[in-house]
């Protein structure tokens, strides 16, 4: 049997990327005052900027607005206003601040799930806003313990599940991202349950998991998560 399960917290428990996506248009208007925002490729050049800071930012508002600040200064060739750039960042204040709001049926999926398995929250992302959302979800007394981590990587996961006392083959992870949630989890051993959310960040689409993978079932809401549990149960 599974002895431990694990969720992802953006876009799994919660909506989140959907802010991200509404803060990258608004940064393009702000844009659009200083360049021609049609030949300008400003979506393209913010997340250029933003894969190349990950290293020194991490995730998360704070190193996406440092990123959009020097992305700004960039693409204008250091032309955009200082009030320009005080509205960049009343952006990301805005960002830190939005509503957590549950995916539909997540909460009773998460307590059946939990009714049979040990349970852990792992997200990564700035500690202050992932610990902020993780408090007004309502969900953080369902699990045993909350990650919050840099990168979610083999290295990350291996250590949860030597501090859990579980081998990988007691192990699956529910999410919606297959770079983050799946890949680095079945490449150790473990059980992965995608659940794709209707948009997704480019950086979370570079991976090489193929959807056919023997530990890896595709569900298409909450409701099929604790089932596609009990199926790993079975055959684990």
């Amino acid at each position: 049997m599974l002895q431990l399960v694990g969720f992802d917290g953006d876009d799994t428990l919660w909506h989140s990327e959907g802010y991200y996506q509404e803060a990258a248009v608004e940064f393009e208007r702000i844009l659009s005052a200083w360049v021609d925002i049609g030949n300008a490729a400003i979506r393209q050049r913010l997340y250029a900027v933003e894969r190349n800071n990950l290293a020194l930012f991490g995730y998360g508002v704070k190193g996406m607005a440092l990123s959009m600040i020097e992305a700004a200064i960039d693409i204008t060739q250091s032309r955009i206003s200082a009030a320009d750039i005080h509205r960049i960042v009343a952006l990301a204040k805005d960002l830190l601040d939005h509503p957590v709001e549950l995916l539909p049926g997540i909460r009773e999926a998460v307590e059946a799930v939990a009714r049979e398995h040990r349970i852990v929250l792992i997200t990564k992302g700035d500690l202050f806003h992932q610990e902020k959302k993780v408090a007004l979800s309502g969900l953080a007394d369902l699990f045993h313990r909350i990650e919050i981590v840099s990168e979610k990587d083999e290295a990350s996961y291996s250590r949860v599940l030597a501090e859990f006392g579980v081998a990988p083959q007691g192990f699956a992870m529910v999410g919606n991202s297959l770079r983050s949630d799946i890949e680095p989890v079945v490449a150790l051993g473990g059980w992965g349950v995608h659940m794709p959310y209707h948009v997704t960040w480019a950086h979370e689409m570079e991976h090489g998991m193929s959807g056919e993978h023997p530990r890896l079932q595709t569900v298409s809401g909450a409701a099929a998560i604790a089932e596609a549990i009990a199926r790993f149960d079975r055959g684990a």
